[in-house]
């Protein structure tokens, strides 16, 4: 007898995975292509959507010809992907007219500064954050202006603008309507978290034609349904999401008060907090409110930030600096160490964030002595990426309002047990590592397409299909606890105070130079 399941597909940034969701909660193991990213001048960050299009495509297809081996019938479809990527395309050729802006690229980042006196306080009310470096209004309103396709296609109404999330649902939905949902519209940032519209006066203000906007619908809908002859098979397309926030759902952070981190390049820290508005948004210069996901006419919320340079961090100390073979021995070592006995590492390599956002800060080795072990040190590389993971979770309690009880963990590094036993002990509460996390997007847009009486009734029985995951329990008496802490702090108010001191830009001369 076949099994029923969901076909999910999630398309990131530097890759794309289709894979079968049971109603079991497991899910097959991926088909998976990577993606192409340039950067053809400083902040200037781009993709083929032509490709990235072609690509989904061809693994939708791997998945739906390798389902019936499965014992399985897919029910639906449910797409998550990258958020704030825009596209342009022609509606009448369905091909995209340039290359998509990534979300990274920060090409406008000078226009957006000169409006952020007028608009950051309106926009953190209202659409959860301030502007921030993300243009993808401005990006488009340019082409219309400067680039001759796009605007012959505007003049001849058969132009069409969206996230990466619009552009695949019009290709794979006979419908071949422009829309796009909360979970990747609140990324964009003209989006009210209140009224889910959008801000037509923010957008006017960066001469946005409003009739190009997507239309909004909720992150569990009904899209249409799938072309047979693109992917092989007609089924209902139920949910789609942005990536953070489906991977939030798929490790069953559901309820107020839980937040996951996902540790990958940076680490990602979402707390959630229901259909209640933070308490304090903007208190924290660098962490948003996101709308986690809706359905059923209501939006629950959540509260975002994030620690750049974590996994990059030890990536660095790896392959770059040589000091040890990989994360894994990292870890190893960590394990065999009573603590860091003083040193402290701070792998801020692209600036701070938290608690305040210093672009300009460095990363930090101190505290070492002769006496010190490999292994210390070791354990204060592990230490240090806590430290800053328990700095978000701070962060996105001040902006809430509300404090966590629980942080579920995913990603690469989770995998480090030191780790996951020095979040615990910093941040006062247990952390739960979920097996299996690095398929959560998938699992997520899946159970929500799915919770609506297809595979689960709700959310809640979707979630019990994932496994307990194992748990580990702060040991750290509350004074030891803190007094950690206040070293943590002192040291990022001792590196804010060199850079704005301006301690980086006294350089020695070069040998020769006459300085």
């Amino acid at each position: 007898m076949l099994q029923q399941a969901i076909l999910a597909i999630d398309e990131g940034t530097s890759g794309t995975r289709a894979a079968l969701v049971r109603a079991d909660g497991g899910v097959t193991t991926p088909a998976y292509a990577p993606l192409k990213v340039t950067t053809p001048r400083h902040g200037v960050v781009e993709q083929d959507a032509d490709a990235l299009l072609e690509t989904t495509l061809a693994m939708c297809r791997k998945v739906v010809a390798a389902a019936p081996a499965e014992g399985a019938e897919i029910v639906a479809l449910a797409l998550t992907t990258q958020r704030a990527t825009g596209v342009l395309w022609d509606t009448h050729t369905g091909r995209s007219l340039v290359p998509a802006m990534v979300w990274q690229d920060t090409r406008f980042c000078e226009e957006l500064k000169a409006l952020s006196p007028r608009w950051d306080k309106e926009l953190i009310e209202r659409a959860g954050r301030p502007i921030g470096a993300r243009a993808i209004y401005l990006w488009a309103v340019r082409h219309m202006r400067d680039t001759p396709c796009v605007a012959e296609a505007l003049n001849q109404k058969r132009l069409a603008f969206g996230t990466v999330d619009s552009w695949l649902l019009w290709h794979l939905s006979e419908a071949r309507r422009v829309v796009t949902t909360p979970t990747n519209a609140t990324s964009c940032g003209a989006y009210d978290l209140r009224k889910h519209s959008y801000i037509g006066d923010w957008l006017d203000a960066q001469e946005f034609p409003q009739e190009l906007l997507p239309t909004l619908m909720e992150d569990a809908d009904e899209f249409g349904h799938t072309r047979s002859d693109l992917i092989g098979i007609r089924i209902p397309i139920m949910a789609s999401m942005g990536d953070q926030l489906a991977g939030l759902v798929g490790l069953g952070c559901h309820d107020s008060g839980q937040a996951m981190c996902v540790h990958g390049t940076g680490s990602f820290v979402d707390l959630v907090i229901g259909q209640e508005r933070p308490a304090q948004p903007g208190a924290v210069e660098a962490t948003f409110t996101m709308t986690a996901w809706r359905k059923g006419g209501r939006s629950d919320f959540a509260v975002e930030t994030y620690a750049a340079t974590t996994g990059s961090a030890l990536n660095w100390l790896c392959a770059d600096m040589r000091w040890f073979d990989d994360a894994r021995q990292i870890s190893a070592l960590a394990a065999e160490a009573g603590g860091a006995r003083g040193i402290c590492f701070m792998p801020t390599l692209t600036g701070l964030r938290q608690p305040v956002m210093v672009p300009a800060a460095r990363a930090s080795l101190t505290g070492l002595s002769m006496t010190h072990t490999r292994e210390e040190l070791a354990y204060a590389v592990l230490e240090g990426i806590a430290q800053s993971v328990v700095s978000c979770v701070e962060a996105d309690e001040l902006v809430a309002g509300k404090r966590m009880h629980e942080l579920v963990a995913g990603g690469g590094l989770s995998s480090s047990d030191p780790l996951l036993r020095m979040q615990a002990d910093l941040g006062g509460v247990p952390v739960r590592r979920m097996p299996d996390a690095e398929r959560a997007s998938l699992r997520g847009t899946a159970f929500m397409a799915g919770a609506r009486g297809l595979m689960w009734s709700d959310l809640s029985q979707a979630r019990s299909t994932l496994p307990p995951g194992e748990t580990f329990e702060p040991s750290l008496s509350e004074d030891e606890r803190l007094s950690r802490r206040a070293g943590w702090h002192a040291a990022i108010s001792d590196e804010i105070g060199r850079t704005r001191a301006g301690a980086y830009d006294n350089r020695l001369p070069l040998p020769g130079s006459g300085g």
